[in-house]
């Protein structure tokens, strides 16, 4: 079973846990839109917490209002027991952020001895670096990196000044394969040292590999908590992978069937159970081929959760 956000607490090993960032019963419109619906979170020091949700759910403002950088219309937000606009606090946190711009002029390694400046004990140079692959990129200029090394220098700045609370915000996208898996070994790295990361990302992938738990939101509330493996209870599901002649948009109105998405020739349906839509289709398409059928993932249990979310608050 997810645990609840009154549950929080008793999951295991929370109990003993700090809590060092917590937003209680916190509300915020942006006029008459409600990003935000009374929600109730805490993040526990050293654990690494992935917020997961479709665009426009609340992520990241869930991630500003714990940075100070927004302030809610109704409800308490706490990092370190504090207001997180103190100057203690901001120098104990870290943050990568969809948002923002920094100096194209500035070399890479003058942009993370800045950014170190702010903090009373920064990592080194090297070691940041290190950290971020930007070993042989120390030199270069900001306005001179691909999308990809500035990910990667803005991961630098992030952890530049050694935080305890690390606000990591979609930060693999617009990476290759290889770098996003070095970026995922020095989040582990962080966590195994005893640090704190709220992480925000559309790959369920990188949540499934990295998060201690995992907490969705849809439509301003937090719908569902829990380990990985607990969200993926949650739903037993099935994902069906063929190549067929029928169309996207014919399979999607077969009974029971979640989601589809092409892949390349194939295509992957989800969808709750496997064997009555397998029979449809071997009826429909007798050319049918490839035929995979394996169990459901995260991707799925969040496709499950969030429509049926989005379902039941039409409803209401």
């Amino acid at each position: 079973m997810i645990a609840t956000l009154q549950e929080t607490s008793n999951m295991p090993g929370a109990s003993t846990q700090t809590v060092v960032a917590r937003l209680e019963g916190i509300s915020k419109n942006y006029g008459n839109v409600r990003a935000l619906r009374g929600i109730n979170f805490s993040v526990h020091a050293g654990e690494l917490v992935a917020l997961l949700g479709p665009n426009g759910a609340g992520k990241t403002t869930v991630v500003k209002l714990l940075l100070g950088l927004l302030q809610p219309d109704a409800g308490k937000v706490r990092v370190f027991g504090g207001d997180p606009v103190n100057p203690q606090t901001r120098v104990r946190t870290g943050a990568m952020l969809q948002v923002g711009r920094v100096p194209e002029t500035l070399r890479v390694r003058e942009h993370i001895d800045l950014f170190s400046s702010y903090y009373p004990k920064p990592l080194p140079l090297e070691e940041v670096l290190a950290a971020a692959g930007l070993e042989k990129l120390r030199d270069r200029k900001f306005g001179d990196l691909s999308g990809g090394q500035r990910q990667r220098t803005l991961f630098a700045l992030s952890i530049c000044g050694d935080p305890d609370l690390l606000f990591l915000d979609e930060p693999t996208v617009g990476l290759d394969v290889e770098a996003r898996r070095a970026l995922w070994e020095e989040i582990r790295r962080l966590v195994e040292r005893g640090k704190t990361v709220l992480l925000t990302t559309h790959y369920l992938e990188e949540a499934d590999a990295l998060a201690d738990r995992v907490a969705v939101i849809n439509q301003g509330g937090i719908i569902a908590e829990g380990t990985p493996t607990e969200i993926k209870s949650q739903t037993s599901g099935k994902r069906i992978r063929c190549i067929t002649s029928l169309s996207v948009a014919s399979l999607r109105q077969i009974a029971g069937v979640v989601e589809v998405k092409q892949d390349r020739e194939a295509v992957e349906i989800h969808a709750a159970e496997a064997e009555p839509i397998v029979r449809t289709l071997l009826a429909r398409d007798p050319r049918l081929s490839g035929l995979e059928v394996t169990s459901a993932g995260l991707e799925e249990a969040f496709l499950a959760l969030t429509q049926d979310n989005g379902q039941n608050q039409g409803n209401d």
